[in-house]
This record gives structure tokens, C-alpha cells and sequence, in this order.
């Protein structure tokens, strides 16, 4: 275990609460499972906005992994504001790559060239894409350091083992053996929540039988910051733009042929790869290691229960199909952050149920849309049915004819939607 704690000796001031302190028994206000972007921009977002409350982040994963993270994500120009917002961008821009055009096929492998059937471009305002490309652990550092700077307590390589709700505060113990006494849980743990399993919190989950292979590729030509999204038989291949002359993509394959991919040696692996990316971008170099995750939908049935509340994957794992998970984890950061620092300054207690419904009910809608879309998309994409192609390419036709509808789905994209939490928007808390 190790803990990064420039204020922990002060963990025990700034809260007041009815029930007595046990013996070794530390308080807090605020007790974040999950130290990935979603625990530590909660944090921070809470902290910058209302300095007086005493935030603990517990990381289970290993101290510093995020550090050798190979994989990068793409960040919605909302989720860019409130990174603004929090301080963070300007040390994660230089890394950053915007995102200026999309563009969507539909094809098998072996056709030898890809109609474009819809082509998104264009700013969500003067300067501004409605998204970014970012290495994961450029944004780690940024969050890191920020956290660092607000003395919030993070202790790695730690993880909750137990917690239980006594009325007035919520008793929570470390496998380390230390022991906080706090007025809010909140459950960033990642889709497979040991958290959300500990509040008998049920999710609504099924498998897709498909994995995604990440990767990074170098390549001859540049990309001029152009996304690409191939329609293959066996799930969307997503070619997503990093710095230099460089892309991450994101490959669904049907369960067994992923794990033949991973299992392949480097010549087979490179010429399967070679099939689906195409020679526009000429050569390629595949960088660093390939992974392979799982795809599957998971919803669970509450966000909340005494004072306790789940965020990001832990709430929610869809299918990256929309490029929207992350996106929907900072959406949940920006309305919890703004629930628990209103409730705050109102003097009210902020792990109380009022308060945490209003951040479930602010979020549970949108997240339960976004994974039914996410589902029937792959659903409908995700095979080599010739009346389906037909019909859904016949679709994306018609509306990369019709501008405003393409308008509209680069504002849902972007996140800049009406009734959006202040941070999303690009306002202070």
C-alpha cells in the first residue's frame, strides 16, 4: 500500500457529524473508490469548488499502473470545458489531438474499397472540435497533479473491503486496516464494482461475445486529425487519431476470433490488421503492447443507496461503439460535483437521500438511452446481414444529406446539450 497524502495528518478536520468517533478511526468528508479520471476528477471538481471539505481518494490499482496505460480515449468538447474548468487542460493540450473530421463506412473485410456513406466535420464553436484524442496517461498526469495540488488524500494500491451506513455517517474500512468515518461513499470502481456488489445494488447485464483489440499504430502519411469508423461484419474497426503520425484503434472481433488475433504471431497479427486499416496512411508499424477487453452492456438498477453513489463504469458499461463511455463517466462527475457542492454551501447534509436523488435522477435517463442506443447500433452493425446493410446504409445516406440532423449529433457528441451540469457548459461550480 502506498499513500500520496500532503494533507492526511488534517483528515480528521472539516467535518462534523452526530455519531461518535471509534478508536483509529480517521474522518472525511467525501471517500472515492476508484482512482482512474472519474474518482480523481470527482475529487478535484468537489474540492476546487468547496475546499472545506475533506476528500479521500482509495485507488485499488497497483501504485502508479496508470502511468504505463497504453490505451487513449476520445474526449467530448464538453468534457473538455470541464477540464478547463478543473485546471487540467492546459497541461494535457500539448498531448492532446483534436478530433476535425469523422467519417462512417460499411463494408466486409475483404471489399477492396470503403464507400464513405456519412461524414462529419466541422467545430461545435470557432476553434473548438467536438472532441480531442487523448493518451490515457497524459490525462492521469493532469489529474495527479491537480489532486496533488488541492491536498487531496489518495492512497493506491488500496482498495474498500467493507462499509456499512450508521444513520448519521458511513463507516468505511480499507484492506489495509485503516478505518474513515464519512457522509458519502461513491463507487468509481469500474464496470466489474465490487462496491456496487457490497450495496446489493443489481445491474441489468448481458454479453456481447465480443472483445475489442487496443492498439497504437505509426504510420508513413498524416491523418490531418480524421476519424474512421469501419462497419466490418463482426463489430465497428475505429481509427482514432493521436499526435504525430499516429492512430489507437479500437477492433471488435467475435470472442474466438479475438483470441486467436491475441495469441497470433506478429506477422499474422500484423496482416489481419493490414486488411481491415487499408494502405491510405501507407505503412504500419504496430507500437507498444495489444490488449483485449470484453465488450457487454451493464446498467445498474440504482445509482444510489445510503449514502452511497455509483459513478461512471461502475454505474454504466456500454459499447464504445458511439465512442461515449468515458464521456457519459465525466457527465456523472459533473452532476454529482454539483449536487454534493450545492448541498454543501446550503449547509445540508450531503450523503443525505434528498440529495442523492437528485443526482440519480439527473443522470439515470440519460445513461439507460445512451445504452439502449449504443445496443441497437451494434446490434444492427454488427453482422453481415445483406437487408440489413442495405437498410441501414440507405440511412446514413439520407442523413449525411440533411445538415441540421447532422448538426444535431455532433452537439449530442459533443455534450453540449441543454440541461447539462455548469462544468459541462464551461462554468465554475
Amino acid at each position: 500500500m502506498a499513500k500520496v497524502a500532503i494533507s492526511v495528518h488534517n483528515i480528521a478536520k472539516g467535518m462534523s457529524m452526530a455519531t461518535p468517533l471509534v478508536e483509529n478511526t480517521s474522518k472525511a468528508d467525501v471517500i472515492i473508490a476508484g482512482g482512474a479520471y472519474v474518482g480523481l476528477s470527482l475529487a478535484v471538481a468537489i474540492k476546487k469548488a468547496a475546499p472545506q471539505l475533506e476528500i479521500v481518494v482509495v485507488d485499488g490499482a497497483p501504485k502508479d499502473a496508470w502511468k504505463t496505460d497504453p490505451r487513449a480515449s476520445a474526449i467530448a468538447a464538453a468534457a473538455i470545458r470541464m477540464l478547463d474548468q478543473l485546471e487540467c487542460w492546459t497541461a494535457v493540450r500539448p498531448n492532446a489531438q483534436p478530433i476535425n473530421e469523422m467519417i462512417i463506412t460499411d463494408s466486409r473485410t475483404a471489399d477492396p474499397t470503403r464507400p464513405v456513406f456519412l461524414n462529419f466535420a466541422g467545430d461545435v464553436a470557432p476553434g473548438e472540435p467536438f472532441a480531442y484524442m487523448i493518451e490515457n496517461r497524459f490525462l492521469n498526469a493532469a489529474l495527479h497533479a491537480q489532486a496533488q495540488k488541492l491536498n487531496i488524500t489518495l492512497i493506491e494500491a488500496t482498495k474498500v473491503v467493507h462499509f456499512e451506513n450508521n444513520e448519521a455517517s458511513i463507516k468505511v474500512t480499507l484492506d489495509n486496516g485503516e478505518i474513515f468515518q464519512a457522509q458519502l461513499l461513491v463507487g468509481a470502481d469500474g464496470v466489474r464494482s465490487q462496491l456496487r456488489a457490497m450495496a446489493n445494488i443489481k445491474t441489468l447485464h448481458w454479453p456481447y461475445g465480443q472483445m475489442g483489440i487496443v492498439c497504437t499504430v505509426s504510420h508513413e502519411r498524416p491523418h490531418h486529425g480524421r476519424a474512421e469508423e469501419h462497419f466490418l461484419p463482426a463489430g465497428p474497426f475505429a481509427i482514432l487519431p493521436l499526435t504525430g503520425n499516429r492512430s489507437s484503434l479500437v477492433w471488435n472481433e467475435r470472442d474466438d476470433k479475438a483470441q486467436r488475433l491475441m495469441d497470433a504471431d506478429d506477422v499474422i497479427f500484423q496482416s489481419e490488421l493490414e486488411m481491415r486499416f487499408g494502405h491510405h496512411l501507407g505503412a504500419l508499424k504496430l507500437e507498444g503492447q495489444k490488449r483485449a477487453y470484453p465488450f457487454g452492456l451493464t446498467l445498474a438498477r440504482q445509482f444510489i443507496a445510503s449514502r452511497f453513489a455509483l459513478a461512471g463504469d461502475a454505474a454504466h458499461g456500454i459499447h464504445p461503439i458511439s465512442g461515449q463511455g468515458l464521456n457519459l463517466g465525466f457527465r456523472d462527475v459533473a452532476a454529482l460535483a454539483e449536487v454534493v457542492v450545492e448541498t454543501a454551501r446550503l449547509g445540508i447534509d450531503i450523503g443525505s437521500f434528498a440529495a442523492l436523488e437528485r443526482y440519480q435522477t439527473w443522470r439515470r435517463f440519460e445513461t439507460v438511452r445512451m445504452g439502449a442506443t449504443t445496443d441497437l447500433l451494434n446490434r444492427m452493425f454488427s453482422n453481415d446481414s445483406t437487408p440489413l446493410r442495405v437498410l441501414r446504409d440507405f440511412g446514413l445516406g439520407i442523413v449525411d444529406r440533411i445538415p441540421t440532423v447532422k448538426d444535431y449529433l455532433i452537439k449530442e457528441a459533443s455534450g453540449l446539450i441543454k440541461g447539462s451540469p455548469r462544468l459541462l457548459l464551461g462554468q465554475a461550480l
